[in-house]
C-alpha cells in the first residue's frame, strides 16, 4: 500500500519496509533509524506507548490517547509522534458521529484511539466492554467514557479486540454478542483486517447494518501517516486498491 503511494507520487527512491524489532530493541533501534536514511516509521502492538515514550514533539492527539502509531524523524533531531489511527476511524465511518452513541469493545491500545476519537468528534456517550472489567474501567475513567459488562443497542459498533483475526474461529466466542444481535447497531466497524472481510463484517451486513472493514481502516490511517512522512496529499484510492487487490 505505502509503497504503491510512493510511487504514484514520484518518490522513486523512497521505500517502505518490514522491520521487526522485539520490544527490549525497540528504543535503540529507533534511535539508529534517523541516521539510516528513515523519514519515519509506523508502529503497531506492542509499540505504541513505547513510540510515544520516545518522542520528543508528541501532538497533543498522541499525548491524549497515550499511544502514537507514526513517528517522524525531522532534520533538526526532534522525533514527532502522532497517532493516526483516530483520525482515520472517524474518516472511515459513513456518518459522523456527533450526537451518537457508541459500543466500543475491548481495551488495549486501539480502543484508546477509538474512544478518543469518538469523543472529540462530538459522540454523545461511549461506552466501553472489556473482557476484563477493570481494564475497561480506567480506560472509561481516563477519557470520560462509560463502562458497561453487557452490549446494549447503540448507534456504532466498534469492535478493537482481536476476534476474527483468525478466520477459522468463531469471532463471537469472545465478543458480548451474537450474529443476531448486530442489528441493534446502525453501523458495524472491525479494526481487524484479513484477506476478506471478517465474519464479523460480514454478519453485519448481511442484518443490514452499515459497515467498515479493518481494511479500511488500515488505509485511511496509513494515508494520513503517509502524508506525515512525505507532505504529499495520499492517493487514497490507489492505497485501496493496493489492500483489496494484493
Amino acid at each position: 500500500m505505502q509503497n504503491a503511494a510512493l510511487q504514484a507520487a514520484g518518490l522513486t527512491e523512497w521505500r517502505y519496509q518490514l522491520l521487526p524489532i522485539p520490544p527490549e530493541l525497540f528504543a535503540e533501534t529507533v534511535a539508529a533509524l534517523p541516521e539510516a536514511g528513515f523519514r519515519g516509521v509506523n508502529v503497531t502492538i506492542p509499540h505504541k506507548q513505547a513510540a510515544l515514550a520516545l518522542a520528543t514533539d508528541p501532538t497533543p492527539r498522541a499525548r491524549a490517547i497515550g499511544a502514537a502509531n507514526t513517528l517522524v524523524f525531522e532534520p533538526d533531531g526532534r522525533i514527532v509522534a502522532d497517532n493516526t489511527d483516530a483520525p482515520g476511524l472517524i474518516a472511515a465511518l459513513p456518518v459522523p458521529p456527533t450526537e451518537k452513541t457508541a459500543l466500543v469493545l475491548g481495551a488495549g491500545g486501539s480502543a484508546r484511539a477509538a474512544v478518543w476519537a469518538l469523543r472529540a468528534a462530538g459522540a454523545r456517550e461511549v461506552r466501553i466492554w472489556n473482557r476484563t472489567a477493570e481494564r475497561g474501567e480506567r480506560l472509561a475513567a481516563a477519557l470520560g467514557a462509560v463502562p458497561v459488562s453487557r452490549a446494549e443497542p447503540a448507534d456504532l459498533l466498534v469492535n478493537c479486540t482481536a476476534s476474527g483475526l483468525d478466520p477459522r474461529e468463531d469471532p463471537f466466542k469472545q465478543l458480548p454478542i451474537d450474529a443476531d444481535d448486530l442489528a441493534r447497531y446502525e453501523c458495524v466497524v472491525d479494526l481487524v483486517y484479513t484477506e476478506s472481510e471478517t465474519s464479523l463484517v460480514r454478519a453485519a451486513r448481511a442484518r443490514g447494518a452499515r459497515v467498515v472493514d479493518g481494511r479500511e481502516l488500515l488505509v485511511r490511517q496509513g494515508a494520513l501517516s503517509f502524508e506525515e512522512f512525505t507532505g504529499i496529499t495520499a492517493p487514497i484510492e490507489l492505497m485501496r486498491q493496493a489492500v483489496v487487490l494484493r
